[in-house]
């Protein structure tokens, strides 16, 4: 029997994240006490937490799960797989081991297709060259699937979403539209070829963060997820003391989003994320579907990379390497009253 995963929750993949507002009020708190070695920690808003081993070196802790986003388990294991490891690829490091966190009703769908999940994950994790070495279950009301991972970073060439400066230009590694295209699996709508490069995209690992961590001119990066485009570009402004200006007709997109949408295929995670920042954003172009795009809820998404310009040539060069042909999406810019102005 074929279990449709996407059928037993009520969110996909990172559309299921807490919205950034409520987010604040979960994890306001007024900590007195300091850790010295704690280089990034939960008042950063970045992308995992980083901790000095005092020898030029630095741990980088993460954790990432969420509800199917495909209905295959043996993919939606290595999309979550390859999402989990992306904070620590944006953070310039590199993989050490991951644990698995596996929620599962055990009463409704066999423990076989729960192997599955497993087994994805596995594969990725063979093609990181890492363990998968541990992790933890539960029974729970719907399927919930993700890993803890550890990884490494030289300090000196730890990537933060604060570094961005006025006058760096902005890439972007991975198309938009994943929340789009998974909505639109649930109703039943995709058309083939939006499947197959949404699942391309969704499992391409953001190795391309630990060679870029290299390259001086990199002054931040962060990868896009839950709170999509905007989302994240609005936290690497506000970390940088920075505004952005992004060019829509710019940002790689998947195909055919305008015809989804069209279908009333956008993921509720959108709504939320709009009601949390919109008013810090300006669309120029009052287009509804232009922020259902940049508000859409990423899963495994690309990497935010805010280059100086001097470096941008070098840039090129080294994501050329790995088979990445980018083109500038946008600049960042002194602050102003809006942190994101869409052109």
């Amino acid at each position: 029997m074929d279990y449709k995963l996407t059928k037993y929750s009520h969110a996909a993949g990172c559309g299921c994240k807490i919205g950034p507002q409520v987010l604040d009020n979960i994890l306001g708190h007024n900590e007195e006490h300091s850790f010295p070695n704690l280089l990034v920690g939960n008042q950063d808003r970045d992308d995992a937490a980083v901790f000095d081993l005092g020898d030029g070196t630095a741990i980088i802790s993460t954790t990432d799960f969420f509800t199917p986003i495909v209905d295959d388990s043996y993919d939606f294991g290595r999309i979550a797989a390859v999402n989990a490891m992306s904070d620590i690829y944006a953070m310039g490091g590199s993989p050490l081991m991951a644990i698995a966190i596996l929620g599962w009703p055990i009463n409704d769908i066999p423990a076989s297709v729960a192997h599955q999940v497993i087994e994805g994950a596995r594969f990725v994790c063979k093609n990181a060259n890492i363990p998968l070495a541990g992790g933890h279950s539960i029974d729970s009301p719907e399927p919930i699937f993700g890993l803890a991972v550890t990884g490494k970073v030289v300090i000196k060439n730890l990537k933060k979403n604060k570094g961005a400066r006025p006058g760096d230009i902005l890439f972007l590694t991975k198309p938009l539209g994943v929340g789009i295209i998974t909505t639109a699996i649930k109703k039943d709508l995709l058309k083939e070829d939006g499947a197959v490069l949404a699942m391309a995209s969704m499992t391409q690992l953001n190795e391309v963060g630990t060679l870029l961590s290299t390259l001086e001119g990199v002054n931040a990066m962060t990868d896009v997820t839950g709170f999509g485009l905007l989302g994240h570009l609005i936290e690497m402004c506000e970390a940088s003391g920075t505004s952005s200006e992004i060019y829509f007709d710019s940002i790689p997109k998947l195909p055919n989003l305008q015809s989804y949408l069209d279908q009333r295929c956008c993921p509720g995670g959108t709504l939320r994320n709009w009601e949390s920042y919109g008013e810090k954003v300006d669309l120029k172009n009052k287009n509804k579907n232009q922020k259902l795009i940049l508000a859409d809820p990423q899963t495994s998404g690309g990497l935010l990379v805010a280059v100086a310009p001097e470096s941008v040539d070098d840039f090129l060069k080294l994501v050329r390497t790995v088979g990445l042909v980018l083109s500038a999406i946008g600049t960042v810019q002194k602050v102003k009253e809006k942190k994101v102005y869409v052109r």
